[in-house]
């Protein structure tokens, strides 16, 4: 049989980050059924429009909780040497990300006619946590996962899964500049980055959810 480690701290606590990022995407879910940004096309435009309305507190918080819960359960998984140095650095790079995107809005293009500092640093900082996130997902598994191939495959999928939403971005982009368009016209990018969001906390839920260890007496399971 197996057991649940006897100091249950980190499960307490990874169940908490889970919890936290979990209420913030619920949080953004509202959004789109509350007025006034029930009116944002979840097609065309991108979560961070959220952020222009009169419910930008919202947003704010749900971002904010997405970012400390991903920074607990990050930290519980480094704390127990079951997340690399390499993984460890781009979950930071994803949560500070998350957080300059709160601190600098995206550019509002129906009055601004440029893109100022603060909006050129939310969209670098929306490029560098959407990527980070599912790198260090993918370089993690193998060691969070040393004797669960199945979960070590899941997490695996799901980064996979998730760079590839962002690969749908690249490619219009490429497209874009052949054909000289604009790329966020060639895809409905809303769905896009709201599939990529969603696809990439899952993934962070598989890699920190506990996992159960061996009994003393129980042998290990072979691994592939």
């Amino acid at each position: 049989m197996t057991t649940l480690a006897q100091d249950r701290r980190p499960v307490v606590l990874s169940i908490a980050g889970i919890t936290l990022f979990a209420v913030g995407a619920a949080l953004v879910l509202l959004l789109q059924l509350v007025p006034p940004t029930d009116e944002i096309s979840v097609t065309s435009r991108t979560i961070s429009e959220y952020g222009l309305s009169d419910n930008k507190w919202v947003f704010d918080l749900a971002v904010v909780l997405v970012a400390v819960g991903s920074a607990v359960t990050l930290a519980v998984l480094r704390l127990q040497r079951r997340l690399p140095g390499v993984s460890a650095v781009f979950g930071a790079l994803w949560t500070i990300g998350l957080l300059v995107i709160v601190a600098f809005p995206k550019t509002n293009w129906a009055s601004a006619t440029g893109s100022g500092a603060g909006g050129t640093l939310h969209r670098v900082a929306s490029v560098v946590a959407f990527v980070c996130l599912p790198l260090a997902v993918l370089i993690a598994a193998r060691t969070t996962f040393p004797r669960s191939p199945r979960r070590r495959f899941a997490a695996r999928l799901l980064a996979v899964l998730s760079l590839g939403w962002f690969g749908i971005i690249l490619g219009a982009v490429a497209v874009a500049a052949v054909n000289d368009e604009r790329w966020w016209q060639l895809i409905p990018l809303g769905i896009v980055e709201r599939g990529m969001a969603l696809t990439e906390l899952v993934a962070l839920a598989a890699l920190a959810a506990p996992v159960r260890v061996q009994a003393p007496d129980e042998p290990a399971p072979a691994t592939p």
